[in-house]
C-alpha cells in the first residue's frame, strides 16, 4: 500500500502539467472581453481607412435638397409681369385699354362705318369711270343670238352698191388673187347681203361686215364699221 501512495516521477510530472493547464485556461469572461476589444479594433480600422467626405460634397448635398424644401413664391410670375408691361404700353399708345363690353361694340360699329364709307367712295369713282367710258364709245346695237358657231368668223370689206331694202345693204367685194398653177393675176366680184340694223350705211361707203347667224334666205353677214363715206 505504500507503494502505491508514493509519487513517482511519472506521475509527479503528469499532476504538474494538469494544475498548469487549470490555471492557465482563460475563463468565459475574459474570453468575451477579449471579443469585445476585437470588434472596437476593427471599427477604429475602419473608421480610419474611410475618406472624409469634401467640402464640394457638403455644399452640394444642401443645394439639392434646397429646392424640394423651398416654400412656393408668393406674387405675380414672371409672365404676368410681362403681360402687364405690354398692356401698360399699349395704354400709353391709346391702343388698348380697359373698356366696357358697350365700348367694345361702339368701337366696332365705328370702324365698320369708316370701312363701308371708303368702298362706297371707292364704288362712286368706279361707277363715273364707266359712265365717261360709255358716253366716248359709240351706241351698241341690240343684243342677238349667237351669230356663229364654233371658230373665228370671218370678215369682209366692200363698198355698199344697194341700199333700197329696210336693215339691209348689198356689199360689193373685189377679189384679186393669183392662179395657183399658172400664176395669173384672176379679178372677180362677189354680192354679199348684209344687215344694217340702223340703216347707217349708204350707197357708195366703204364699210366692214362679218360672218353671222343666217337672219334672213339670203343674208349671213352682218354690218359692224362704216369706213368711208362716199363722197
Amino acid at each position: 500500500m505504500a507503494e502505491n501512495n508514493e509519487e513517482t516521477p511519472e506521475n509527479a510530472d503528469v499532476a504538474g502539467a494538469t494544475a498548469d493547464d487549470e490555471t492557465n485556461a482563460p475563463d468565459a469572461t475574459s474570453v468575451e472581453t477579449a471579443a469585445a476589444t476585437a470588434d472596437e479594433s476593427a471599427d477604429a480600422a475602419s473608421a480610419e481607412e474611410a475618406p472624409e467626405p469634401s467640402a464640394d460634397a457638403a455644399e452640394e448635398a444642401p443645394a439639392e435638397e434646397a429646392p424640394k424644401k423651398a416654400a412656393p413664391k408668393s406674387g405675380p410670375t414672371r409672365r404676368e409681369k410681362l403681360e402687364a408691361k405690354r398692356a401698360e404700353r399699349q395704354v400709353a399708345a391709346g391702343k388698348r385699354g380697359p373698356r366696357t363690353p358697350e365700348a367694345r361694340e361702339a368701337a366696332r360699329r365705328e370702324r365698320r362705318a369708316a370701312g363701308a364709307k371708303q368702298r362706297r367712295a371707292y364704288r362712286a369713282k368706279l361707277k363715273e369711270r364707266r359712265v365717261a367710258a360709255r358716253v366716248d364709245q359709240p351706241e351698241a346695237e341690240a343684243a342677238h343670238a349667237p351669230e356663229h358657231g364654233p371658230g373665228r368668223p370671218k370678215t369682209r370689206q366692200g363698198v355698199v352698191v344697194s341700199a333700197k331694202g329696210d336693215k339691209t345693204i348689198t356689199v360689193r367685194i373685189d377679189v384679186v388673187q393669183r392662179h395657183r398653177r399658172y400664176r395669173k393675176i384672176l379679178r372677180h366680184t362677189v354680192k354679199l347681203h348684209a344687215h344694217d340694223e340702223r340703216n347707217v350705211a349708204a350707197e357708195g361707203d366703204t364699210v366692214r361686215i362679218v360672218e353671222c347667224r343666217p337672219m334672213s334666205r339670203t343674208k349671213r353677214w352682218r354690218l359692224t364699221d362704216v369706213l368711208e363715206r362716199a363722197r
